[in-house]
């Protein structure tokens, strides 16, 4: 978690400035603001109709009984991506649209999915710890019963271990 933090707080807005500074440098100071003023704009306005509809699918799944996972996972991306186009800057544009347009949000939402996996996965062997090989394990011995249990196998019965 400490590494996402990093990124996100230090990495990211260097990264931001830097594509803005290229950007002014070739379109000129103020068509660059105008840009990312219009992106914003943009995202604002898609943010508002996808939520909404994430909004009533969310609803939609809950009123019919169904495991809302899919509209769950949706909702969120919405709110992330609408979080990101609202900040100023290319890069988090980029992603932010990537997470909202309905065309893109179904690789966003895989991908979202395999990430919650394996880090559910991670979480569960730091708890219980590797799981063994299927089949369990196996412990070399050998079936020893009371001669005077009547239901017991001779020596050749199938509980002999060899």
């Amino acid at each position: 978690m400490g590494v996402v933090l990093i990124v996100a707080f230090l990495i990211v807005p260097i990264a931001e400035i830097y594509v803005i500074v290229q950007v002014g440098q070739q379109i000129g100071a103020l068509p660059t603001i105008a840009l990312l003023l219009v992106e914003s704009a943009i995202g604002a306005w898609l943010v508002k109709r996808e939520g909404r509809r994430a909004w009533r699918a969310l609803r939609d799944a809950v009123g019919t009984g169904r495991l809302p996972s899919r509209e769950l996972s949706d909702a969120a991306l919405v709110l992330v991506g609408g979080t990101l186009l609202l900040t100023p800057g290319f890069l988090t544009d980029v992603v932010g649209f990537f997470f909202i347009l309905p065309v893109t949000r179904p690789l966003a939402r895989r991908m979202l999915a395999g990430i919650v996996a394996r880090r559910a996965g991670r979480m569960v062997s730091r708890r219980v710890g590797p799981l063994p090989p299927r089949g369990g394990r196996t412990v070399p011995g050998e079936v020893v019963r009371d001669p005077r249990d009547p239901g017991a196998p001779g020596p050749t019965g199938p509980d002999r271990a060899r």
